[in-house]
């Protein structure tokens, strides 16, 4: 059995105490506020070692780029932690961007949402006869906040390809209208987000019959 998840922040025993940085003892990573300030005004972090963020390079690089621009250039953009693409390279990828749906339930109530999601499979898997429906995609909408897409999932192949789009038009305020207005390439994966019409509430049959 291998157990390869998760990094350690090396925090201890390099003089943060000194100073008085506080650190989560339970983790050894470090709370900061929305502008990477530690507790002690002057010490800022970045990267892996933030108490609750993202352990992603592009996150860390992301964040390092518009601290620096804030400090000495006069920038007030702060790093959105929040939409963020990221995938899982398993053999079926998975891909998301924004919040999970328990997440948004919890930040803005289950009333306030609606999520459409669909099963689907790529033309290319029709041919050789994989299994059907296997692919899934989801998304979760603001319906007070003209149904914003808040939260962006898909499961299926090359779905970091397609994540790094839709990325793109969530952090320009993407709305399930805005998806329905969109002619969608086809055949392909990303098109199930611009035909995607339903609801997990309505608790109708979600599969698939065409390519």
């Amino acid at each position: 059995v291998l157990i390869a998840i998760g990094r350690d922040a090396c925090t201890r025993n390099i003089g943060l105490e000194t100073i008085g940085v506080r650190i989560n003892e339970k983790n050894g990573k470090v709370p900061v506020n929305d502008e990477e300030q530690t507790n002690v005004p002057y010490v800022y972090a970045i990267g892996d070692i933030l108490d609750g963020k993202l352990e992603l390079t592009p996150v860390a690089i992301q964040a390092g780029k518009l601290l620096a621009r804030r400090l000495y250039a006069g920038s007030s953009i702060k790093c959105d932690y929040v939409n963020v693409p990221t995938t899982v390279f398993t053999p079926l990828e998975y891909g998301c961007c924004g919040l999970a749906e328990e997440r948004a339930i919890e930040e803005y109530g289950k009333q306030n949402l609606e999520v459409y999601h669909s099963l689907f499979w790529p033309l290319e898997w029709t041919v050789p006869g994989r299994d059907n429906n296997t692919c899934y995609a989801k998304i979760i909408c603001n319906k007070h906040d003209n149904n914003r897409v808040i939260g962006f999932h898909v499961l299926g192949p090359n779905a970091g390809e397609v994540t790094q789009g839709f990325a793109a038009a969530i952090k320009c305020g993407l709305t399930k209208e805005l998806l329905d207005e969109t002619i969608g390439i086809h055949p392909t994966c990303g098109e199930v987000f611009t035909t995607m019409d339903i609801t997990k509430s309505s608790g109708q049959d979600i599969t698939q019959r065409g390519c």
